[in-house]
């Protein structure tokens, strides 16, 4: 599998993608924000976490207008596979490509810990290695993670599917984390080939870490 990872001013996960996949056994290639096209015969987008243009504005919203979110854009409208994490759930939600958008944590602080994980839906290409309802540990760093959606735009969600991933405890119950609307830690598009989430699956890989639940997030991108 050939990934593209973009990288923004202010991105600082990058390399930690890079890292992730390359030690699945794919080829990656980092891609600037000014470039005006991606690489050629590439499987997956992935827009990584950090804090694109200092989130001076406001999270995402000026690295959506970057040239490469145009390519990105063009990408998903013809069903490439495109993954946001952290900042890059962010972007996407900026950029129109995932419904919804994320506000500031409710405790208004930085947010950064292990965190459990409630498996909503695996009928998609991001978590079909994984079962419905499983508790996966995946590390969370964000201070913008609240996830917000109308009720219109809940009721889609829920009735397409699109609600991939709810913050929890040890059994699976909903936890409030910073929050999100039911708990919501990752959407994706109506077509589910747009993903995103607010924690880290490619900072848990290695149990010394504290998980190695990421592998079978990001190995979903495999089938």
């Amino acid at each position: 599998m050939r990934v593209a990872i973009l990288q923004f001013p202010g991105t600082n996960c990058e390399f930690d993608t890079q890292y992730a996949f390359e030690k699945l056994g794919h080829t990656t290639e980092l891609v600037w924000h000014e470039e005006s096209s991606l690489p050629t015969e590439i499987d997956l987008v992935v827009v990584p976490g950090g804090f694109s243009y200092g989130d001076y504005l406001r999270s995402g919203s000026i690295a959506r207008f970057s040239k490469v979110m145009k390519a990105v854009q063009a990408f998903a409208d013809t069903g490439g596979k495109v993954l946001g994490i952290c900042n890059g759930f962010q972007i996407l939600t900026e950029a129109g490509l995932l419904p919804g958008a994320l506000k500031r944590n409710n405790n208004l602080h930085f947010i950064s810990k292990q965190q459990h994980l409630r498996v909503v839906n695996s009928d998609n290409a991001f978590l079909n290695q994984c079962s419905r309802g499983e508790v996966l540990t995946i590390p969370i760093a964000h201070a913008d993670g609240n996830y917000y959606i109308d009720e219109a735009g809940f009721e889609a969600l829920e009735a397409n599917g699109q609600i991939l991933l709810r913050y929890c405890d040890t059994e699976g119950n909903p936890v409030v984390v910073n929050g999100s609307v039911t708990s919501i830690a990752g959407v994706c598009n109506q077509a589910k080939n747009v993903f995103g989430l607010m924690p880290h699956p490619e900072r848990a890989l290695e149990s010394i870490l504290g998980s190695e639940d990421g592998i079978k997030m990001l190995k979903g991108f495999e089938s």
